[in-house]
């Protein structure tokens, strides 16, 4: 009996530490390959067909593509459904997040064209086996900042908590080793628009090396290097990262600094400092959706709900970048919002801790379980902005992007940016020949401002 007891507190104290076992058994993991997509998405669609059935996602290469090229608008022939404006938003109200509402009600020219749903979303078969293996062995150690138990593949498919839905997109398929431009162009709130940043960005993640496995990975899911190469008061700046999913180990961040000429450690690169990247209009863990810690925040898994979201921009993304952008949002014309089934996380400061941001809303993309946009209120519950990411789809991957064509729109004073964009280069987001985890050391980010 005295064992019972012991057993049963344990348990209890793993699972109000966030370090509890896989909760979801068996039987329930098996609907991976009945009800649900292989991902954890509720296959079928929705009861009035305006969200259709996943059938597989879209893997179609269209001939003569070369890899690494702009990708064509595989939705072309399509035109809107309907469209959302200031004067029919409330038809739609329950379709619509705060900030999208915010945007609406700020700007009358504002609209949402929406078109057709496309699950597109897909991955290769060997993820799609190992998130099944996920499903029953991964588990939140860390209080549910770190991972155990997770390899090649969604961790938490049928995610039972707020953690467990924001690690599903922090470990979210998006390719092992990518090269993709990263541009950034900001409008400030009285309109004028201009480039802030311009490089590229080297990207390895050892957590979906095919080759690899649980046992063979040693903790860090991402290794990022990024060069800038305008503008000239920028150029030759880098920023080099090493993220971490395993307890125990430290975040690795670092600057080369042209002026300083030597690499330094750079921990203010994360929570709520101004990135530089930006000019200071976005905060470093708004970047690509998500980026660096974030204990700082505690996570609510609200539940599952229909909202209109950017999907399969791939028009957005092939457009000149001034008929993209300028006035006070991206030109409606050009971009592509859907009807989708997203999962929502609330996020409120957590006690002892400080973020400008009081509170944030996230929605997850159940398909790719990719942040599509995101809420944020300051300290006196005043709505302040709202991010979102004009997702890609890259059949030759197969994947739906999300880390690309992001940005933030600043409700109170009215600017907003692009980041991670490659309109006018000639070239995107794409695989890349696999790197040595030598290319991400501090040392090899010295010798490249050495030559």
């Amino acid at each position: 009996m005295k064992m019972r007891i012991t057993i049963l507190a344990a348990l209890i104290g793993a699972a109000v530490s966030g370090q509890g076992f896989a909760e979801v058994s068996v039987d329930e993991a098996a609907k991976l390959k009945t009800t649900l997509t292989p991902l954890g998405a509720e296959k079928a669609g929705n009861k009035d067909g305006s969200i259709p059935a996943w059938t597989g996602g879209y893997t179609k290469v269209p001939a003569g593509f070369k890899p690494g090229s702009t990708r064509p608008d595989f939705f072309a022939g399509e035109k809107p459904l309907y469209t959302v404006d200031a004067r029919n938003m409330d038809k739609y109200a329950d379709k619509l997040t705060d900030g999208v509402k915010g945007l609406l009600k700020k700007y009358p020219d504002f609209k949402l064209n929406v078109y057709p749903t496309h699950r597109s979303a897909a991955a290769p078969q060997w993820v799609y086996d190992n998130t099944a293996k996920n499903a029953t062995r991964a588990k939140l150690t860390n209080n549910g900042f770190s991972v155990d138990g997770a390899y090649g593949g969604t961790p938490f498919p049928i995610p039972k908590s707020g953690n467990e839905a924001m690690w599903n997109h922090v470990l979210a398929w998006q390719g092992e080793s990518v090269n993709h431009p990263i541009n950034c162009w900001i409008v400030t709130g009285n309109g004028k628009m201009s480039v802030c940043s311009q490089g590229d960005e080297n990207k390895l993640s050892p957590y979906y090396d095919k080759n690899g496995s649980l046992e063979t990975y040693k903790g860090v899911y991402l290794y990022g290097r990024f060069v800038q190469s305008a503008p000239s008061s920028k150029a030759g700046e880098a920023i080099l990262v090493h993220e971490p999913s395993a307890e125990g180990m430290n975040r690795g961040i670092w600057q080369y600094l042209v002026g300083q000429r030597r690499v330094r450690r750079a921990p203010s690169v994360s929570y709520d400092t101004p990135d530089s990247v930006t000019s200071g209009m976005g905060f470093f863990d708004e970047a690509f959706m998500l980026f660096g810690p974030w204990d700082h925040h505690d996570y609510k898994l609200v539940g599952k709900k229909e909202i209109l979201i950017p999907y399969n921009n791939n028009k957005a993304a092939a457009a000149n970048v001034e008929d993209l952008m300028g006035g006070s949002f991206l030109n409606p014309e050009l971009v592509r919002w859907e009807l989708h089934r997203v999962w929502e996380v609330e996020a409120n400061l957590a006690p002892g801790k400080r973020h400008v941001v009081g509170k944030r809303k996230y929605y997850l993309d159940e398909d790719t379980w990719q942040i599509s946009l995101f809420d944020g209120w300051d300290a006196q519950g005043q709505l302040w902005r709202t991010s979102y990411t004009l997702t890609l789809l890259a059949p030759d991957v197969p994947a739906v992007f999300g880390n690309v064509f992001w940005g933030t729109y600043n409700l109170q004073n009215g600017g907003y940016y692009l980041n991670a964009a490659s309109n006018g280069t000639g070239k995107q987001i794409a695989p890349a020949p696999k790197l040595t985890e030598k290319f991400f050391t501090p040392e090899e980010l010295a010798n490249l401002g050495a030559r």
